[in-house]
């Protein structure tokens, strides 16, 4: 796995405020620590443009790297995500964070800024235990992009998962495929026309048609 610089870190604190001492301190030791590359601590009630700017609704609120967390985080969980943001496959730990928080509209935000992050769901539709709550929001995002070229990069891994042993993931995947639109998906989902799972066989057929429709 190639490596990943340290991420840097933005946060933004306020007086008063219960857990941000403990958050910076604890920031302040993985900056020492070279975990993190750079530590940026913003007041944000001296910085109110700024921190409008950015979304910042409550303190404690960080960026790190590419992720944004808010609220209280413990010293070993700032660890945790300091080290995902540092690792080319954190982005599907991030998304799923999200999702699993109820925070849709921050990682349709984040997937439209960067749609090179979707294949990151990938991975999360492909475990068999990622929970409902996260399935719900990868199907919201990628239904959202129906036939957009955004898609396209995903048709390798959804053909693939199409056949995979757990059939819930065989029929969102063949769900998915079909929302792509485009004819390169037809074999993957005839296949599934013969498989052992009547959802399956179903939302197969459904996609061969939608996609039929659009050509």
């Amino acid at each position: 796995m190639p490596e990943t610089a340290a991420p840097a870190a933005l946060l933004f604190t306020a007086p008063g405020c219960p857990h941000c001492p403990g958050v910076k301190a604890a920031l302040e030791k993985l900056l020492a620590e070279g975990a993190i590359a750079s530590l940026e601590v913003v007041d944000a009630t001296r910085e109110q443009a700024r921190a409008a700017e950015l979304g910042v609704r409550s303190v404690p609120w960080l960026r790190l790297g590419e992720f944004v967390l808010t609220g209280a985080q413990t010293p070993q969980e700032l660890r945790q995500w300091a080290g995902r943001a540092a690792d080319p496959q954190g982005m599907s730990g991030y998304l799923e964070h999200l999702l699993a928080n109820g925070e849709l509209a921050a990682a349709e935000a984040l997937l439209q800024r960067q749609p090179n992050h979707l294949a990151a769901l990938l991975p999360l539709l492909g475990a068999a235990d990622t929970p409902i709550q996260v399935r719900l929001g990868i199907g919201a995002i990628l239904e959202s992009l129906e036939g957009q070229e955004a898609l396209r990069p995903l048709l390798p891994e959804l053909i693939r998962l199409s056949a995979h042993q757990d059939h819930r993931v065989r029929s969102d995947a063949c769900h998915y495929l079909g929302l792509s639109h485009s004819a390169e998906a037809l074999p993957a989902l005839e296949a599934r026309l013969e498989d052992g799972h009547p959802e399956v066989r179903e939302i197969a057929a459904e996609a061969i048609e939608s996609i039929r429709e659009h050509q």
